[in-house]
Order: structure tokens, then C-alpha cells, then sequence
């Protein structure tokens, strides 16, 4: 199931026809309920169903023919929690059963896709957000609508008070707009401290990374050490890291064969370097050409460090 997607913009829009939602910082899940099971598809395709139990349990509740899409959250401490979310996405099947115990997931839904076995993505988006809200409503938590208003002075209110509570910023829709499959044909508006950052190089070995250096947009070209890295974003930068290897070593085996190797060279990683971590001075980091990108968090220029929410592998 291809996703619609988002162009960030600066500023607020305005105007006759639109809605706005809040973007929550979580995992995108594409939730399917077929006559036999439940299906939970994460945003890149694949299928996650067996980390996050509980939603598959609650979505079972759902009509066959179901397709919803949205966004799973882990609240705590009031607020959402996008580190625990990466947990949990990152669990092994009987992990993820205690998990769901511990720190149970919320699916934050924006849109359905297909009802009763309906095709609803060519309808209004005013029109499917009335039947999600139908939907869900009377099933109550975990599975729930996210807000949505149509007053641009309200929105404005949510962009400024809710990221206390985990909220990322806007989301905006034309009510008379179809669903836009594999299109960036919606708008999101972010705090400015949400950004995207080339990622260099990382600190550590390429079994167990400990942070990544970042090359920030609009920076000095002075690269940046990242906060430490949760267990998933560990596993995760290991894994891309392994696959550039494995790729490299094998055009090196090609090359040595004399085969002709017509594939763009993957690029590996480079001999060490140094780079200037806040509190720990001048320390060895591993480059990474051509870089690899993630989303971070970042506040200032210097102080306190990039905190990396994901790796964007879609860029």
C-alpha cells in the first residue's frame, strides 16, 4: 500500500478548503483487516504486525475490507514518545508481547483507505474523514481519529502549545482532495528545530555504532556528534552500514574476477577521522561516502547535541 505524503512549507496556509491535523511523532502504520487476519505495514512496506500485538489485537475489531492509514505513538510521562516507539518496533516477536504490557501503543489514524472492501482513496478527504470518525469513535482507544479542524486560528494554537505534548506541528489537507497515493500532495508545517541532516560518518564499530556525525543544512561544514543512539537506531545504522559492505565486497570479488561491473559503486567507508565532540574534545569517528540521512532534533548550533529520531531511507 503506497502512502500519500507530505511537502514541508514554512509558514501556516490559509484559505477556503482546508484542514488541518496534528502530526504526531510517531511510526507511519498502514493498518489492513482482511476477512482472515490483521495486517500492520510500516511506511517503507514492511510488515510489522508481530511487534505491535496489542494494535493488531484492537484492529481485529475492525469490519473485513478495512484499510486505515496513520501513525503509532507510546505515550509517557503525558506526552509521546518517540524513542519508546523505535522500542518497540525494533522487538522480537516475544519481546514484543511484554512490551505491549509495559508500554502499550496508541494508533493515531488520519485516514481510511478502504471500507468494506470499498476503494474510498478517490473520495473527498472531507468525505473520508467523516466515515473514519464514524468508524472508530464508537471502538475507542487504542485506535482513534487524530484531531482535525478547519479554523486556521485554532491550528495556529496547536502548533504553538502541543509540542509539549510530543506534537511534531501541522498537517494540512484540501477537504475536496483525493487521497494522494505516493505523492507529496499534502503540506506539513514543523517546528524549525526538526530538520534533515547528512550523516557523515558514525563514532563506535560497525557492529554497535555509538552516535553519528552530522552535517547540518545551512551549518559552518563543521560536522556535529550526535547524541548517543537508542538500541533501534543502533541496529538500524549497523544494518545500512553491513549492506554498503556486503555490496562493496562484492564488486571488489567482480573486480577481481575481471567481470565488468556496471552498477553505481555503493560507496564504503573511508580510512578514520577525527571530529570535535562537545565535552569529550577531538575523537576517532568511521566516514561514511556517500553519506546517509537521517532526521534530528536540534535546537542550537552547538549545544546540546543533534538527538536523531530516524534514519531516512527514502531519501
Amino acid at each position: 500500500m503506497r502512502v500519500a505524503l507530505a511537502a514541508a512549507v514554512r509558514t501556516l496556509p490559509r484559505g477556503a478548503g482546508l484542514a488541518y491535523e496534528p502530526k504526531f511523532d510517531g511510526h507511519r502504520l498502514v493498518v489492513l483487516r482482511s476477512e482472515a487476519d490483521v495486517v500492520l505495514q510500516a511506511r517503507s512496506g514492511r510488515i510489522v504486525t508481530a511487534a505491535f500485538p496489542d494494535l493488531a489485537a484492537a484492529a481485529r475489531q475492525l469490519p473485513a475490507g478495512t484499510v486505515l492509514d496513520g501513525e503509532v505513538v507510546v505515550w509517557h510521562a503525558g506526552r509521546t514518545d518517540f524513542a519508546l516507539v523505535q522500542r518497540r518496533a525494533a522487538a522480537t516477536p516475544a519481546r514484543a508481547a511484554v512490551l505491549a504490557r509495559s508500554l502499550p501503543a496508541s494508533y493515531a489514524a488520519f485516514d481510511v483507505l478502504e471500507l468494506a472492501g470499498l476503494d474510498l482513496r478517490g473520495r473527498p478527504y472531507e468525505r473520508r474523514r467523516a466515515l473514519l470518525v464514524e468508524l472508530l469513535l464508537p471502538l475507542g482507544p487504542p485506535l482513534q481519529p487524530v484531531p482535525m479542524t478547519t479554523d486556521p486560528e485554532l491550528a495556529a494554537t496547536w502548533y504553538e502549545t502541543l509540542p509539549a505534548s510530543g506534537i511534531e506541528g501541522l498537517v494540512v489537507k484540501r477537504l475536496d482532495q483525493s487521497y494522494p497515493a505516493g505523492r507529496r500532495g499534502w503540506s506539513k508545517l514543523r517546528h524549525t528545530n526538526v530538520r534533515d541532516a547528512a550523516v557523515v560518518g558514525y563514532t563506535g564499530t560497525p557492529r554497535r555504532p555509538l552516535a553519528l556525525v552530522l552535517a547540518l543544512p545551512g551549518g559552518d561544514e563543521t560536522p556535529l556528534v550526535s547524541s548517543p543512539l537508542t538500541a533501534a537506531l543502533r541496529a538500524e545504522v549497523a544494518r545500512a552500514v553491513a549492506g554498503r559492505e556486503a555490496k562493496a565486497g562484492a564488486q571488489a570479488r567482480a573486480r577481481a574476477e575481471g567481470r565488468t561491473e556496471t552498477e553505481t559503486d555503493p560507496g564504503t567507508e573511508t580510512a578514520p577521522a577525527t571530529v570535535t565532540a562537545i565535552g569529550l574534545g577531538e575523537i576517532p569517528f568511521r566516514p561514511l561516502d556517500p553519506p546517509l540521512a537521517a532526521e534530528v532534533r536540534h535546537t542550537s548550533a552547538r549545544h546540546p547535541p543533534p538527538e536523531v529520531l530516524r534514519l531516512r531511507t527514502d531519501l
